[in-house]
């Protein structure tokens, strides 16, 4: 008769070279495609205000579709805010509602100037850019500057409200 002893293996334990290759393969991989989605972490007040004037752009480029309605963005570049307007059928301006009324430029970014096209360059005061129930918004360019002098540049297409953001001051 045969006596086992109880927790006595021949198996080896422990991960084989080819296991552990995988592993590390594997891990490299995920780092890869992870680490860049974290390079906006930390880019600062600058870019938070352009991607969430990009986002207000869009969603009412969006709303004036969808509505029928015109809707309207003013910028007040003296003061660093902006805000939504939607042109009712009777002609009166009235707040579009989810979005705030006054929207203040994140603190020390302002508005540095906004052109619009054909209609000129504007560094101070209140400019509407109109966004037609049509899909059609008119093109502008609009520089923001931070306290430490560091500039970029949001583009509006006109044909579909996306908003494009270089670094720097660029002119189109």
């Amino acid at each position: 008769m045969l006596i086992s002893i109880a927790g006595s293996s021949k198996k080896a334990s422990g991960f084989t070279l080819l296991e552990l290759t995988i592993v590390l393969f594997l891990m490299g991989l995920f780092s890869v495609i992870v680490i860049p989605q974290f390079s906006h972490i930390g880019e600062g007040e600058l870019h938070h205000s352009a991607r969430r004037l990009s986002w207000t752009i869009k969603y009412l480029f969006n709303e004036a579709a969808l509505s029928s309605q015109e809707h309207r963005i003013i910028y007040n570049l003296s003061d660093n805010t902006y805000r939504s307007a939607v042109l009712e059928t009777d002609g009166n301006l009235f707040s579009v509602e989810r979005i705030p009324e006054d929207i203040q430029l994140e603190q020390n970014i302002e508005f540095m100037d906004m052109t619009i096209s054909g209609r000129g360059t504007f560094s101070q005061g209140e400019v509407t850019v109109r966004i037609l129930p049509s899909g059609w918004i008119e093109a502008s360019t609009i520089h923001l500057r931070s306290a430490d002098k560091q500039t970029l540049t949001v583009v509006v297409n006109p044909l579909t409200g996306h908003c494009e953001t270089f670094d720097g001051y660029r002119e189109f």
